[in-house]
């Protein structure tokens, strides 16, 4: 154990240090609508330590009324459509929606349209899009630290 804790202390030293960050937070409030769990899977990836997202603040929150980003996976369904509506309500201003994959986007959806509501663009007004099926943790950690930044610029 203290073999591999010298090791990474010298692998620590060795690596540059991070860039610059943007001052600030974003609180995430995630929620399926309706996903094959994969954009899950690639999100909870990019909250690793690789990727590891809390070091630029960005941290995903449980009640969408601690949120500054709704951030949607999944086809939107029927029975979804109320429930995002009443998340996005509860936000505080200002705030963010995100959809985070192909099926948010409204693209290549499988299976009976009358219990699909369409893309998220016809139910919520989305400020981020991340395409990919699924997209990789490395393109949804970008577009969350380039969402941090425009805010932190506005």
């Amino acid at each position: 154990m203290f073999v591999l804790l010298n090791h990474l202390q010298r692998l620590r030293r060795a690596t540059p240090p991070s860039p610059v960050r943007a001052r600030g937070s974003l609180a995430v409030r995630h929620v399926d609508a309706g996903s094959c769990n994969g954009c899950e899977h690639e999100l909870a990836a990019a909250t690793n330590p690789f990727y590891d997202l809390q070091q630029y603040g960005l941290n995903v929150v449980a009640s969408p009324r601690h949120a500054d980003v709704l951030l949607v996976t999944g086809a939107i369904t029927t029975r979804m459509a109320g429930p995002l509506r009443t998340a996005y309500e509860a936000m505080p201003e200002p705030r963010l929606v995100a959809a985070l994959g192909d099926c948010a986007l409204g693209c290549n959806l499988l299976g009976d349209q009358a219990e699909l509501a369409g893309p998220l663009e016809a139910i919520l007004p989305v400020d981020l899009r991340i395409p990919g099926c699924p997209p990789t943790p490395k393109a949804i950690a970008q577009a969350l630290t380039a969402a941090l930044h425009r805010l932190a610029t506005d």
